[in-house]
Formats: structure tokens, C-alpha cells, sequence
């Protein structure tokens, strides 16, 4: 049997390391003596060495003894959930961290006309950023009563994740993206919002949407490859969408008249141009192949 202090030096600790864990039911003492002193068996030696390796990965004390709970018919596979957490747990502090050392290099490096607003547009955005105010202005613009399942496919698509390792100017236009989408609205076109979204229209906007999604997927490579506007099917996939949320048939008078109406309608340009800086890749957002869309059928109306 060790006394305290010997499983200490042993272990190259402190006491009060040691009484630390026994207090805490990690390091469980073997008998007392008859003056009440600890004593600990050499098994000791191997809890507390364990202890301490779990420790020096960060573990919290709580997840350490949820690992030696399991020492005796499962340590592997508690020790694999144990470091699998904390992997999470490390990558997300990481994010934040490269989160804001672009975020201070953005305001370092502007003039310093620009710092107060800059400085205004970051601090509004938490660390690491949220996407939840980007969803939330989707729900709010996209028409009442769509099916669940279409709202999230478009929410996922519409909604920019952000960058694991931001440049500054990423985070700038991250920042203004989110301060577009948390704006008040004020009105039914304050932000866009076309003629086929409201209620009491006679539209089915289920059917509109269903359609454009189809529409985009089939003119995404046209538009990733910079190809001009022109015929085919995504254009006549595009337009029945249209055609089949108003309840008519697609004809040639229809496309002119959809021309019309689309070239009119307000749009949300600006927020896809910020999510293209955001994203700063090649594929083409939902703003841009709709444009492409709508250009391609404004060809077709001309000829």
C-alpha cells in the first residue's frame, strides 16, 4: 500500500493532484489507515497515469471519468467516442479562430473611413457565424403553405455555408449577406418578393418552385461554363414551371407575356452576388442560372 505522497512521487504529481482525482472518484483509494491516511494499491499507479494521458488531451474531467467507467469492458471503444468529441470540439474552435483572424485582417488592412462600418458589419456576425438568420429570411420570403421538403431543398441550396478558412473578403461579404437578411422587411417587394408568392393570386407556387429547382439543375452547366443564353430544355422546363403555377398552357403568346412579367418582377440580385463572393468558387448560384434563364427566354421572345 501507497500513501499519498508515494503515489505522488511515483507519479510524478502533486498531492494534490492526487487527492484532486480521489475526491472526484477517479482515483479510488484502497483502505485507510488507522490514523485515516489513504492508502492506495500499485493498480493506482496505472488509473492516475491514465487520468493524466486523457488530460493532456483536454478531456474535461466529467468525459475522463465517463472513459474510466468503462475500463474494464470497454475502454476502446469509450476512448474512440471520447476523441472523436473532442476532434469536434477542437475543429470548431479552430473555425472560430481562422473566422477571426480574418476578420481582424479585414479591418486592419481597410481605410480607416471604412473601419467604424466594417467593424459594425463583423461584430453583428457571431464567431464562428451562424447561417440560422440566412434560413430564417428564406422561410420569411418564400410564399406560405410550400411543402417541408422543398423549402429545405431550397434553404440548403440558397443558404452559403461558411468558409472553413475565410479570406477577409469573405468575411466582409459573409457580413453583409447577413446584415441583407436580418434587415426589417418592409414591405412585399422590400426584398423581392415576386407577384406569384402571395396569397390570393390564384397561383400555385408548390408547382413553381418544384419546376425552377429541375430548371436549374438542367441550365447550371450552361451557365458554370459561360455559355451564352439560348433554347432547349432547360429554358422549356423553366417555362412550364411558370406556365404550370399559373394554370396555362406554354405557348409562344405565354413566353412573351412571361417575358414581360419576369423582366419587371423585383429581384434579390445583390444577395446572390454576395453569396457568390462568399462561396468564391465556379458554380453558379440560383440567382445566376434564373438570370441566365430569364435572358434565354427573352432570346427566344426576340426571335
Amino acid at each position: 500500500m501507497w500513501s499519498i505522497g508515494a503515489l505522488a512521487e511515483h507519479a510524478g504529481v502533486t498531492v494534490k493532484t492526487v487527492r484532486f482525482y480521489s475526491d472526484r472518484g477517479l482515483l479510488p483509494e484502497a483502505v485507510r489507515s488507522s490514523g485515516g491516511h489513504r492508502r492506495y494499491g500499485p493498480e493506482a499507479l496505472d488509473r492516475l497515469r491514465l487520468i493524466r494521458s486523457l488530460r493532456a488531451l483536454d478531456l474535461p474531467v466529467p468525459e475522463v471519468g465517463r472513459v474510466l467507467e468503462k475500463e474494464d469492458d470497454g475502454l476502446e471503444d469509450a476512448l474512440e467516442d471520447a476523441v472523436a468529441g473532442q476532434l469536434r470540439e477542437l475543429g470548431s474552435q479552430l473555425a472560430a479562430l481562422r473566422w477571426r483572424e480574418a476578420a481582424l485582417q479585414l479591418i486592419q488592412d481597410c481605410a480607416p473611413e471604412e473601419r467604424a462600418d466594417r467593424l459594425r458589419l463583423v461584430g453583428a456576425v457571431a464567431t464562428p457565424p451562424s447561417t440560422a438568420a440566412l434560413a430564417r429570411f428564406w422561410r420569411g420570403w418564400l410564399p406560405a403553405r410550400l411543402p417541408a421538403r422543398l423549402v429545405s431543398a431550397i434553404i440548403e441550396e440558397a443558404v452559403p455555408q461558411p468558409p472553413a478558412e475565410p479570406t477577409p473578403a469573405q468575411v466582409l461579404a459573409f457580413a453583409r449577406l447577413h446584415a441583407f437578411a436580418s434587415r426589417p422587411c418592409r414591405g412585399s417587394s422590400d426584398r423581392g418578393q415576386p407577384e406569384v408568392h402571395q396569397p390570393g393570386k390564384g397561383y400555385r407556387p408548390a408547382v413553381l418552385y418544384d419546376g425552377l429547382v429541375e430548371a436549374y439543375a438542367l441550365a447550371s452547366a450552361d451557365v458554370r461554363l459561360r455559355r451564352p443564353p439560348r433554347e432547349g430544355e432547360a429554358l422549356d422546363c423553366f417555362v412550364s414551371a411558370h406556365a404550370g403555377a399559373r394554370g396555362v398552357r406554354d405557348t409562344p403568346a405565354f413566353r412573351r407575356e412571361l417575358g414581360v412579367q419576369l423582366a419587371t418582377e423585383p429581384r434579390i440580385d445583390h444577395y446572390w452576388q454576395l453569396v457568390a463572393e462568399v462561396n468564391a468558387s465556379q458554380e453558379p448560384t440560383p440567382g445566376a442560372t434564373d438570370t441566365w434563364l430569364r435572358a434565354a427566354l427573352g432570346s427566344s421572345d426576340s426571335r
